[in-house]
């Protein structure tokens, strides 16, 4: 856990803060960057809730890689890291700075994990789509931190607890992914039904949420082993592993709240948490 020396060895760049919220975003499709719809108003208005961050640490789900990564260059480009898309999504840029300073203290955090200091990625989807809406401006800097895929649920849940002491600088920490995301099974003749999801993705939902808002998080890290409609939602875990570090944030004093709560296409969800 952190102590007050991690409190003080964190960079004078950060000014101590009260305690930044954490969050967890389904992102759901890139299109939810342009469009506009009932999810993205729930991004914007979630936004009115947040004190004005320093910085933002992002776990995204599209930076899935061998070890752990922390972007650190000055300025992040915009990956567009996906296809079939209206050039009109394309054409989006998010330039938001990055945080060097930042990245250095989240790698000196995370010792004695080895973390590569990263130059070549960005800032992809699952970050640029829903930041955008929290900041349209792009005039927070943000940082990715990548998930290692080698690694167990527990161990992205404990190596999030060593995150604690960027919230008391001003740091916004954000899961982006979905917890139910299963795209070889989206319903794409009835993706604008609301609220609309296969029986295995409400059940899911359903279990998911019970652990969250009873503080039940153990069989949530222990995904693998869960019944059959979670095997069904999280059928590879990229989208759902971001959800870990949000939830291995969380402290006595933290309420977990749920928004955007509702199915899409019979096999996603858009269910989001805000930590505060």
């Amino acid at each position: 856990m952190t102590t007050l020396n991690d409190l003080h060895s964190i960079s004078s760049t950060f000014s101590n803060t009260d305690k930044m919220p954490v969050l967890f975003l389904g992102h759901g499709s890139p299109m939810n960057a342009i469009e506009e719809n009932q999810f993205v108003a729930g991004f914007r208005n979630l936004a009115k809730t947040l004190p004005q961050p320093n910085a933002i640490l992002c776990v995204s789900a599209h930076w899935f890689t061998k070890g752990t990564k922390v972007t650190a260059m000055e300025m992040p480009r915009t990956i567009h890291d996906f296809g079939g898309f209206p050039q009109a999504l394309f054409d989006v840029q998010y330039p938001a700075k990055g945080s060097p300073e930042l990245a250095v203290e989240t790698k000196k955090i995370l010792d004695p994990v080895m973390v590569e200091l990263d130059e070549h990625w960005g800032l992809d989807h699952g970050a640029w789509s829903v930041i955008k809406h929290l900041y349209p401006n792009a005039d927070v800097p943000v940082i990715q931190l990548s998930i290692d895929y080698t690694k167990s649920g527990q161990y992205h849940f404990e190596l999030a607890q060593k995150l604690q002491a960027l919230r008391y600088k001003g740091v916004l920490i954000i899961g982006s992914g979905n917890i139910v995301h299963n795209l070889r099974m989206v319903d794409f003749r009835n993706f604008d039904k609301d609220n609309y999801g296969y029986d295995w993705a409400i059940e899911a939902r359903e279990t998911v949420n019970n652990y969250l808002l009873d503080g039940n998080f153990q069989p949530l890290i222990d995904f693998e082993k869960m019944n059959k409609a979670i095997q069904l939602a999280v059928p590879t875990p990229e989208h759902y592993l971001p959800l870990l570090y949000t939830l291995g944030l969380k402290d006595r004093t933290d309420n977990l709240s749920l928004f955007n709560d509702k199915l899409l296409a019979g096999s996603l969800s858009m269910t989001s948490v805000k930590l505060m």
